[in-house]
């Protein structure tokens, strides 16, 4: 499955994830997603970065410049009390969605 095959918002979802597990730069948030997902959702850089400048724009990241694992400069994100709370409510509707579709799928005839 590849990005462009998520939900819409799923992608958003990941990287505030990710990010709420410590500060990332841009390349350790992509990464972060695909350890997080063993691998189910490879995420493209040319995905990632517009996601990660548009939940900047709408205020659920912060970035603070920083020096990267392999000694680069690199910007960091880091979630805002609006990210936190963007985050708890996204996971909410989450559960829904699984609660209802684990009813759906499980439906059989006789059960009807």
């Amino acid at each position: 499955m590849s990005a462009v095959d998520l939900l819409p918002g799923t992608l958003d979802l990941l990287i505030l994830k990710a990010v709420s597990l410590g500060p990332q730069h841009g390349y350790g948030v992509l990464l972060r997603i695909e350890q997080i997902s063993r691998g189910h959702f490879p995420i493209q850089q040319g995905t990632l970065y517009p996601a990660l400048y548009r939940l900047e724009d709408r205020g659920l990241l912060e970035t603070a410049w920083g020096t990267s694992e392999n000694n680069r400069r690199a910007k960091f994100y880091t979630l805002t009390r609006a990210g936190r709370k963007q985050l708890s409510d996204e996971r909410q509707k989450w559960r829904d969605v699984i609660v209802g579709m684990t009813a759906a799928l499980r439906a059989t005839p006789e059960s009807l």
